[in-house]
């Protein structure tokens, strides 16, 4: 059988049109929404967590944590309605981590090499797999909004319109870091370490559960680790977003992490020069 040669090879990736790149990027996505509708644990894992936060959490510490009127409020709030944007940010940064535990599998069973030999470029292979991670955490985001209404956690109507652009943009950013993890880790056993490493961190110092300014009077050292937290920029700008509003830092920072997130993970799958080539080694079998 005679080989193409290699400028026809060339040729071909350059070739594509848009109907090819959106038959390619609609594969992607249908895959991941066709695994995430087989492993409905996930979706319930997904709920779990922040509803137990909600419901426990919140109710427990509600008299004992006040919250003063801070932007966006005009008002003073239950500390649960506080809570929801950090948890809301809380289930795309699980679902980002879960995502990119679906990739360390498919690398180690093989389908994620019969993925990046496609002829088409390893970014939109890479971008398509982020967004359809983004639309699976984005149906959980307001799955988890429609349970809090009926804890009495009722933003503007209009803001569940007005949070969907601060949810896709959050939902990138962890999908986009959790892209990069998957690159580092070399064998699916060593995940569960490495997201307890990073979610609870991550978690835990942001304005996620109390804000910043009592972060500030308790601990200037921590406030500072907080305010650095991509994580407490993706709450607040779903934060502000509920109520209509816009926080331009955050979505600075926001769009600048997604940036880095992304390009580090492109790099990191590039065989020729990437972390995983690096990993793999002249013998190894990747």
């Amino acid at each position: 059988m005679s080989m193409a040669h290699p400028s026809a090879v060339v040729n071909s990736r350059q070739g594509f049109s848009l109907a090819q790149y959106l038959t390619c990027g609609r594969g992607i996505v249908w895959r991941e929404a066709l695994r995430f509708l087989h492993q409905r644990e996930r979706f319930v894992s997904a709920l779990v967590r922040p509803l137990v936060w909600l419901f426990i959490f919140a109710a427990g510490f509600r008299q004992s944590l006040g919250i003063a009127i801070i932007p966006p409020y005009e008002t003073y709030i239950p500390y649960e309605v506080y809570i929801v944007p950090g948890l809301l940010a809380m289930i795309q940064l699980f679902n980002g981590m879960q995502s990119s535990l679906s990739m360390v599998y498919d690398r180690e069973t093989g389908s994620m090499r019969t993925l990046l030999v496609s002829p088409f470029p390893r970014w939109f292979l890479l971008s398509s797999k982020l967004v359809a991670g983004t639309l699976v955490s984005i149906l959980q985001v307001y799955a988890f909004l429609a349970i809090a209404w009926f804890w009495e956690v009722e933003p503007p109507l209009t803001g569940y319109f007005t949070v969907l652009p601060a949810l896709v943009l959050s939902g990138l950013m962890f999908g986009a870091l959790g892209m990069l993890l998957s690159s580092l880790i070399k064998q699916l056993e060593n995940f569960a370490g490495i997201m307890n490493f990073v979610i609870f961190p991550m978690f835990f110092a942001s304005s996620a559960l109390y804000p910043l300014w009592q972060v500030q009077q308790a601990s200037l050292p921590l406030f500072r680790i907080c305010w650095l937290n991509p994580f407490t920029h993706a709450a607040e700008l779903i934060r502000f977003a509920l109520y209509g509003k816009l926080d331009p830092l955050s979505l600075a920072v926001v769009l600048g992490c997604t940036a880095v997130f992304m390009a580090g993970a492109i790099g990191a799958y590039d065989p020729a020069r990437g972390l995983i080539a690096l990993r793999r080694g002249p013998g190894g079998n990747g």
